[in-house]
């Protein structure tokens, strides 16, 4: 399969104070590694797009969108792609990408949606894909405004459909999550895991394609190293993304 992955990378900009002086220093950063290289490890070709990437050279079209099996949204807000630099800086007119992700899926395509401060609503908010075209094509309704779940102490997720393709050879307690984006599941969607009494792996269809939501993150903070390093990490976002994909 071939799959594209947006978002995941983030610049933090720091100011040092030292008495009377201070200092600014400038980090980039992605979280992409263990996702990619689980997805890879499984026979997978991934394309993967930094949320700086993706404001430019994200798909504009469901037709070009078509190129990929699956397609991965992960800590990636609306906005990122609904305003692309041209429209952004020089008012130029350009396709609603939410809307060509939300036609990718009707004619086919497989989406995830990844949790995260910039997915779902996010942080105060935020991600804002409450009511978009997206929203239309993911099994779950979101809430309005901040729907971010912090749970320092730990959510257990658990199987609610052992027998669900996404979670075959799944076994065993799952390691702790420390957060995640609160949902409802859409009617007739497949609430297949929760955790702490919330949806956490929720799959649905969409005319000829499937769209599936994964509350929490694919990698710290709220999926700590034990969760990245677990035995059936890779084994889950392989049968995630075939899923989505239509693979079963």
């Amino acid at each position: 399969m071939k799959i594209l992955i947006a978002g995941e990378s983030w610049t933090v900009h720091s100011i040092h104070q030292k008495g009377f002086d201070s200092f600014t220093t400038t980090e980039y950063a992605e979280g992409i590694d263990a996702l990619r290289r689980a997805l890879e490890a499984h026979g997978h070709t991934v394309v993967y797009q930094p949320a700086h990437v993706a404001a430019r050279s994200f798909p504009m079209t469901a037709e070009e969108l078509g190129e990929y099996d699956c397609v991965m949204l992960s800590d990636i807000g609306a906005n990122t792609l609904l305003l692309h630099p041209e429209t952004f800086s020089k008012s130029k007119a350009l396709p609603n990408r939410l809307e060509a992700i939300r036609e990718y899926v009707v004619a086919g395509g497989g989406l995830v949606m990844i949790g995260g401060y910039m997915t779902f609503q996010g942080i105060e908010g935020k991600a804002r894909y409450q009511g978009s075209p997206v929203e239309d094509v993911l099994p779950v309704k979101m809430r309005a405004g901040d729907d971010r779940v912090e749970a320092p102490q730990g959510l257990a997720p658990r199987a609610e459909m052992d027998t669900h393709a996404m979670l075959a050879g799944v076994t065993g307690a799952w390691p702790h999550l420390l957060g995640l984006n609160a949902v409802e599941a859409a009617p007739e969607a497949e609430t297949v895991a929760s955790a702490g009494g919330y949806p956490l792996l929720v799959a649905g269809r969409f005319g000829k394609g499937r769209g599936v939501a994964f509350t929490s993150d694919c990698a710290p903070h709220w999926a700590p190293p034990e969760f990245v390093a677990w035995e059936h990490y890779g084994r889950l976002w392989n049968q995630i993304a075939g899923w989505a994909a239509g693979a079963a």
